[in-house]
C-alpha cells in the first residue's frame, strides 16, 4: 500500500466553503467585461484555480494588459474580502478543518496550503483565520505571478519541495477541477476531492480523484498516523 508523508491543501473551496462569494464577483465582473455574466461551465473550467489575468484574458478573449488585470484584480478582490467580512462570525473554515488541522500539527504531519489566490487575499487569510497555528506562512504558494495557473502542475510541484517531499508522498486535497488536474499532473500520490460546492457525483467519474469527501469530519480516512498512511 502506498504510502503518504505530507498534505497539501487548496484553500478556495477547501479550507474555506468561499466559492459562492467568487462565483458571485465574477459573475458581476464578467458582465462588466463582456457583457453576459459567466455561465456555471465557464466559471468550472476558466474561473476556479486561474489566475486573475487568465481569468481576465478569458473574458475579454485577449491577453490583457498588465494595468488592466492590476485594476480589475484589485476591484474584483477588494469585494470578495468585503463579501468576507460582512459574514462576521460565520466567516470561518471549513466544517472540522480546525479538528483535522489540530491533529496533523499533533502528530507532526508536513502540511501546506497551495492556493491560486493573490498576495493581499492569503494575508487576509493569514490574519483572519489565524493560519500560522498549523501552517509555516512562508511554505504556502500563492500567486505572486510568476507560477502558473492550474491545470499547470508547478504549483503542486512548489508545494511538495516546500515540505521537502516528493509529489508522490503527498496527499492534495482540491474542489476544482483544474486543481484536480494541476495535482495528478504535478505527480501526486493522492488526490481528496472535496465536495464544497459541486455535488459528489460531479467527482465520481474523474479517473484522478482517489477519494471524495464533503468535509473534514472524517480526516482520518483522509490521512492516518498508522503506518499503512503516513510516515513519520
Amino acid at each position: 500500500m502506498n504510502k503518504y508523508s505530507g498534505i497539501i491543501f487548496d484553500f478556495n473551496g477547501t479550507l474555506f466553503f468561499d466559492s459562492h462569494m467568487h462565483y458571485d464577483a465574477w459573475r458581476e465582473f464578467s458582465k462588466k467585461l463582456r457583457g453576459t455574466a459567466f455561465s456555471d461551465e465557464e466559471m468550472r473550467k476558466y474561473m476556479f484555480g486561474r489566475t486573475n489575468k487568465d481569468i481576465i484574458a478569458y473574458a475579454i478573449s485577449k491577453e490583457p494588459e498588465p494595468d488592466l488585470v492590476e485594476k480589475l484584480a484589485a476591484e474584483k478582490e477588494g469585494l470578495y474580502r468585503d463579501m468576507c467580512r460582512a459574514l462576521g462570525d460565520k466567516c470561518k473554515l471549513a466544517p472540522y478543518a480546525v479538528e483535522f488541522l489540530d491533529y496533523l500539527k499533533s502528530n507532526n504531519i508536513p502540511r501546506t496550503i497551495a492556493t491560486m489566490s493573490e498576495k493581499d487575499n492569503v494575508d487576509f487569510y493569514i490574519e483572519h483565520f489565524k493560519l500560522e497555528r498549523w501552517f509555516d506562512v512562508d511554505k504556502i504558494v500563492y500567486s505572486d505571478g510568476t507560477i502558473k495557473g492550474k491545470p499547470e502542475p508547478d504549483i503542486y510541484q512548489i508545494a511538495a519541495k516546500n515540505l521537502g517531499l516528493p509529489p508522490a508522498e503527498c496527499v492534495v486535497v482540491e474542489d476544482a477541477i483544474s486543481g484536480i488536474q494541476s495535482a495528478k499532473a504535478a505527480g501526486i500520490g493522492k488526490i481528496v476531492a472535496i465536495a464544497s460546492l459541486e455535488p459528489i457525483e460531479y467527482y465520481k467519474n474523474i479517473s484522478a480523484v482517489d477519494e471524495i469527501i464533503e468535509d473534514f469530519r472524517n480526516f482520518e480516512g483522509i490521512i492516518s498516523k498508522n503506518a499503512e498512511m503516513i510516515k513519520l
